[in-house]
């Protein structure tokens, strides 16, 4: 199981690699929106924005977001990890119920071609 730390690396290193991307990619990470990740194993809320391309984490809270984030994302640490590292593909684990996703319907449009 994925500690607390690996999962705040993840979100590092996603981070980066959409201030790192171009294109597609780049406008969707373009947005300025709150965002939450919820680590259901640890149940630990990772929550801050989306902006200028890239993840700026502002808190990190026990349980489920205190509030309701533009952008929500719900998986277990090792999932996050794999999603990071590569490993597991998102379009498949989302539809396998393994990674939730929830925002607007036009964020989701946009958010799209991160998948």
């Amino acid at each position: 199981m994925a500690t607390m730390a690996e999962c705040r690396s993840a979100l590092d290193r996603l981070s980066d690699n959409l201030a790192a991307a171009e294109g597609d990619v780049r406008g969707a990470a373009a947005l300025d929106r709150s965002l939450s990740c919820h680590i259901r194993d640890l149940d630990i809320t990772f929550t801050g924005r989306l902006a200028d391309g890239r993840i700026r984490v502002t808190d990190t809270v026990e349980g489920p977001p205190r509030e309701k984030a533009e952008i929500r994302l719900a998986m277990t640490g090792d999932d996050l990890v794999a999603l990071v590292d590569g490993d597991l593909n998102f379009a498949k684990a989302w539809a396998a119920g393994r990674v939730r996703l929830e925002a607007g319907f036009r964020d989701l449009l946009k958010l799209r071609s991160l998948l």
